[in-house]
C-alpha cells in the first residue's frame, strides 16, 4: 500500500470510528467517497442498475451496523468491497440478474469525457463474455486495484481460485477482444 493509499485508508477509518458512535455524517462522507466505486464494481456481478443501487445501500447499511466491529485486518476499502459482493449475491439470488442497456452502464461509471469511448465500449463488450465470477475479480484487481489477497478475502475464496479466475478471464479476454473489435486473425479456439 503506497503513501497516499495508507492516508485514505487511515481516514476511512476514522469515519468508521465515527459511525460507531452513530455520527451520520461521517456515514454520508463514506457513501459519497465509495458509491461510485461500488457502482462500477457491482456493474461488473450485474448489469441492473436497480439492483446495483439496491446494493449500495445495503451495503452501507450493513456498514452503519457493524462499523464497531471492523477489525482493521483489511484496508476499509476491502471490507466493504465484500460487503458489497455478498449483498450482491443475496440480491441476486432474490431477484435474478437481467442485462441493462449498456449506455446505462457507462453512465454508472462515470467515464471520463477524454477517455476512448470506442475502447470503453469494446471493452465492455469483452467483459459480458466472462462468466460473473471472473468480471468481478477483473474488476477489483484492474478497476479498482486491489491485490489478489484483497480479492480473496473480498470474494471469500483461496488465492489459488483468484489467480485461476484471472488467468482464464486474460484467456477469454485475448480470444474474443480480437473478434470485437474486427481485427483479423482472430484466435483459434475464440469461445464467443
Amino acid at each position: 500500500m503506497n503513501e497516499s493509499d495508507a492516508r485514505d485508508d487511515a481516514a476511512d477509518r476514522a469515519l468508521l470510528q465515527r459511525m460507531a458512535r452513530g455520527d451520520r455524517v461521517a456515514l454520508g462522507t463514506l457513501y459519497h467517497g465509495y458509491h461510485g466505486r461500488l457502482c462500477r464494481f457491482l456493474s461488473r456481478l450485474t448489469r441492473r442498475q436497480d439492483i446495483v443501487e439496491e446494493v449500495v445501500n445495503d451495503c452501507f447499511w450493513v456498514a452503519w451496523q457493524h462499523a464497531g466491529e471492523f477489525r482493521g485486518d483489511a484496508r476499509v476499502s476491502t471490507w466493504l468491497m465484500g460487503i458489497a459482493y455478498r449483498c450482491g449475491l443475496k440480491a441476486l439470488r432474490r431477484q435474478g440478474d437481467d442485462p441493462v442497456d449498456d449506455a446505462i452502464l457507462a453512465d454508472m461509471e462515470g467515464a471520463d469525457p477524454g477517455e476512448d469511448r470506442e475502447l470503453r465500449d469494446l471493452l465492455n463488450k469483452a467483459m459480458q463474455h466472462l462468466s460473473a465470477e471472473q468480471r468481478v475479480v477483473v474488476e477489483l484487481v484492474y478497476g479498482v486495484g486491489h491485490s489478489l489477497n484483497e480479492v480473496a478475502a473480498i470474494v471469500q475464496c483461496p488465492v489459488g481460485t483468484v489467480k485461476a479466475r484471472l488467468f482464464h478471464a486474460r484467456v477469454k479476454l485475448l480470444n474474443v477482444l480480437p473478434a470485437l473489435s474486427g481485427e483479423d486473425g482472430a484466435r483459434e479456439g475464440a469461445t464467443p
